[in-house]
Order: C-alpha cells, then structure tokens, then sequence
C-alpha cells in the first residue's frame, strides 16, 4: 500500500575503499557493478534508519500508525540479539501496542517479512502491517578484507500490507540450506567474545566465500523465481519489474537471462550506488524504481531476496 526508504548522505566511492584494500575502481566495477556505496554515521543506529523509511512508508499508504497491527523489521545488524529492533521501531512511530518481531535470515529477510506480513492480512490476524528492511552492515563490515569491504552498505525500505479487494501478493516461494550455512556468516560468535579474556578476539565481521554465493544463486535462484512466477498464475510477459536481491550486478543480468524477462520488464539495478545493503536492499530498490518511473504503480514485480543461510524467498506482488 505504500513504500518509504532511508539512504545515508555520506557517499563512499570506490577509490575511498581502495585505501584499505589493494584493489581498484576499475576491478570492483567490472566484478560487481558497484561504483558507490552510502554508509550511516556512527551515531545513527539501525533503528533511527527503520523509524525514517517506515515513517515514509505509513504516510504513503495514508495509514496511521495505531492501525498497524504487526510491525517486522527484517535485518541482520541490529546489534543487541534481544530485544527485536521491531519493538523500539513500533514504539517510536506509535504504532504500540503492535505485535513486533525481527526476522533474521541475511538478504532474503525482507521477503521472508513480505510473507509473513501477507499471511497475518490473509488470516485475519492484523488489518495493517508495517514491514522493515534495514541493515547497517558498515559496523559489521572489516575494511581490510579484499573480498566483501567493497561490497557492504547502509539502508533501509519499508512497505504496509493491508487489505485488498483482489490478491496483490502471490504466493511466495522460499526456503534454505542450511548445509551451507558457514558460505556467508559472522567470522566470530558472542560465546568466543565472553570467552575471550585474556586474548583478542576477532570482530565479529561478515565474511563470505564469493564464487560459491554466486554460483549458487545465479543457478539455484532462476528456477526459484520462475516457481514464484507460475504460483502467481501469472507468465514472465506479464511483469512490469524485476526487483532482485541487489548483491552483484552480474549475478542480476544472469538471473534476468536466465529467466527469460522480455525487453519491457524493468529490471532494478540499484546496487550500482547503493552497494549491497542485505534485508534493505529489495525495498530500496523498489522505492527508488517506483520515484524514478522505472516501473508503474499498480503493475507486477517480481520480488526475489537470498543470502547467508542460505535462505531464498521470492513473489509476485502489486506495486503500491
């Protein structure tokens, strides 16, 4: 019913990166497709980012936020591991007394929210859901690794589910893999910082193995999406948008081949300045397609979000 972002308004290019690694503009552009990224300030937490796009959100689908019934906040890099974001984000807006929860499943997260969001509108359970993709991964992002510091950033979209006269969300596909689960993981474990007395120990950092996460989803994505495609009861021709995890720009012009979009379906390439914002990434660059008439209001995406886990989730739905 309504979308809202929050971008930082510090901009890291890729020479400002190069400072820390021993890489190049020119290397992390033709690997990527990244030539920019934003990163909040020290004093901005993952909540402050929440509060700003689910904010914008509610306005823009004209509902009050003491509507809201549920209130999900998608992210990986809220850094207490209780109590949920959610709960302060709910709080701050005045949508109290809402159900608030966090859900962490890395970049496929804010699809994985989309569904449960759906489903609480579906079964009756909430009237409104206020659903968050937010993560400031530059906290948790170690600049001298040569293999994710370029690929990191700061963000955070949001949308409000409610209820329609007509489906406006297919039904989504997901699910995991958990065999590979250490592909893309924290380096360290709070139990290593209590236990680490009297030597250091590592900051618990994203690490990932590249050529393996993009392998897998340029090969295991595809047909994740023509599934949310056929459940939607709906043909690739029929789409206006592609709207994809924002990880790698090759692995977004695979997966478009590789489903077989036709020319007219707009495809979002917000990685290009905003880098890989994990949970934040797919409702960025909705916003950022919806505000620049990429794609139309009211007309069919096709959402598709996957990371650490590995976990997947993809649907159709109506853009608001």
């Amino acid at each position: 019913m309504g979308v809202g972002a929050w971008r930082p308004e510090r901009v890291v290019t890729n020479e400002e990166v190069c400072q820390h690694i021993d890489s190049t503009d020119e290397w992390i552009r033709q690997r990527t497709g990244i030539e920019a990224r934003g990163w909040a300030d020290a004093g901005t937490s993952v909540v402050d980012m929440a509060v700003h796009a689910g904010a914008e959100a509610l306005a823009a689908a004209g509902v009050e936020p003491s509507r809201v019934g549920a209130v999900i906040v998608a992210t990986v890099s809220h850094p207490y591991q209780t109590p949920a974001a959610a709960t302060q984000v709910a709080d701050r807006l005045g949508a109290t007394p809402a159900a608030a929860w966090d859900v962490s499943a890395g970049c496929a997260a804010f699809c994985h929210a989309v569904a449960q969001a759906a489903d609480l509108v579906r079964g009756g359970t909430s009237e409104h859901v206020l659903v968050v993709g937010v993560d400031k991964l530059s906290d948790f992002t170690d600049l001298s690794d040569r293999s994710t510091a370029f690929l990191f950033a700061d963000g955070a979209g949001a949308v409000v589910v409610g209820p329609s006269d007509t489906p406006g969300i297919g039904p989504t596909v997901w699910g995991s893999d958990g065999s590979q689960w250490d592909v893309i993981r924290n380096r360290t474990s709070w139990l290593e910082h209590r236990d680490a007395v009297a030597e250091a120990v590592a900051w618990p950092a994203l690490q990932q193995e590249g050529q393996k996460v993009f392998r897998w989803a340029v090969f295991a994505m595809a047909p994740l999406a023509q599934q949310a495609i056929d459940a939607a009861g709906i043909t690739a021709g029929d789409l206006a948008a592609f709207i994809p995890h924002q990880a790698n720009m090759r692995i977004i012009d695979k997966l478009a081949s590789q489903v077989g979009l036709p020319e007219h379906v707009a495809i979002a390439r917000d990685i290009r300045t905003t880098g890989n914002t994990s949970a934040a990434s797919v409702p960025l660059a909705m916003h950022r397609m919806l505000a620049e008439g990429q794609a139309p209001s009211g007309g069919l995406a096709l959402l598709i979000g996957f990371g650490a886990g590995l976990s997947y989730a993809a649907q159709v739905v109506v853009l608001p």
